[in-house]
């Protein structure tokens, strides 16, 4: 996936985080499986930009 792509995947899964949380727990199932969606793909951006 190029740096590109990522970018657009890591603000959408923000953006899904963000929403989730509104209307659920921050320690709920949804919201944590997000967040780790979400920090997968900023390792996989930050270890493309290195």
């Amino acid at each position: 996936m190029s740096n590109f792509n990522l970018k657009k995947e890591i603000e959408k899964c923000r953006e899904e985080m963000i929403m989730l949380s509104h209307n659920n727990a921050l320690t709920s199932e949804v919201v944590v499986s997000t967040s780790m969606k979400l920090d997968k793909l900023i390792n996989e951006y930050l270890k493309k930009a290195c």
